[in-house]
C-alpha cells in the first residue's frame, strides 16, 4: 500500500488540539495503533506522530482516518473549536493548510453536529494535485463551485474540467482527485451535504 507522506514542521497549537482529538478517537473504540493501522491503511508510526502532534497531518491522512471515524474533514476540525457561532466573521473562520500538497481549506460555515451541510472554500497552488483514496463519509453530496482558476476533479473514473464559474454536482462513492489545472492558483467553494 502506498505510504503518505507528512510534512515535517514545528508544532503548532492547532496540530496539538487535533492530535489529541485523533488519540481520543482512537481510545473511544478502544483501538491499538495497530488496530487502527489495520483499518485505516495509514502505518503505526505516521498515526503516532500525528497523535503526538509531531507532524502536520497531511489532507490525505485526514481523510482516512474521518472515513474510519466516519466524519467529514471538517466535522472533526470542529471539534477541535469551540461551539460554533451562527454568524462567523471571516477573519475568525478556521483555516487549515497541508503544506505538503499546497491545499488551504477554510471552513467557512463550521459544522453543527445537528446540521448535515457545510461550506468549504478550498484554494490549490499551482501544480497541486490532491488524491483521496475514498471519500470519509459514503455516499457524499459535494457542489463545487470555482470561484476563480481552473480546477480538474476526477470522481469514479469520470473526469470533469472545472473553469471559473463552473459548477460540479456529485456524490462520492470511490475516490476522488483535485488538480489546480491553470496557470494560476483555483480558488472554489465547495458545499458538502451529509447523507
Amino acid at each position: 500500500m502506498k505510504q503518505l507522506l507528512d510534512v515535517e514542521g514545528a508544532c503548532d497549537p492547532v496540530d496539538t488540539r487535533l492530535g489529541a482529538r485523533l488519540a481520543e478517537l482512537r481510545a473511544e473504540r478502544g483501538w491499538s495503533l495497530g488496530e487502527l493501522a489495520e483499518r485505516s491503511g495509514v502505518s503505526k508510526s505516521t498515526l503516532s506522530r500525528a497523535e503526538r502532534a509531531e507532524t502536520s497531518p497531511t489532507a490525505s491522512l485526514l481523510n482516512r482516518l474521518c472515513g474510519v471515524y466516519g466524519r467529514t474533514m471538517s466535522q472533526l476540525l470542529s471539534e477541535i473549536e469551540a461551539e460554533p457561532e451562527l454568524l462567523v466573521r471571516a477573519a475568525e473562520q478556521p483555516v487549515w493548510e497541508d503544506r505538503a500538497s499546497g491545499f488551504v481549506r477554510r471552513s467557512v460555515s463550521p459544522p453543527h453536529s445537528g446540521l448535515r451541510a457545510e461550506l468549504v472554500e478550498g484554494r490549490l497552488a499551482v501544480g497541486a494535485d490532491i488524491a483521496y483514496d475514498r471519500p470519509p463519509v459514503p455516499g457524499l453530496e459535494q457542489h463545487i463551485w470555482v470561484l476563480e482558476g481552473a480546477l480538474d476533479v476526477t470522481a469514479q473514473d469520470d473526469e470533469h474540467h472545472l473553469d471559473a464559474g463552473d459548477c460540479l454536482r456529485l456524490r462520492v462513492w470511490g475516490p476522488t482527485r483535485f488538480r489546480c489545472a491553470g496557470s494560476d492558483e483555483v480558488r472554489y467553494a465547495l458545499a458538502v451535504v451529509l447523507p
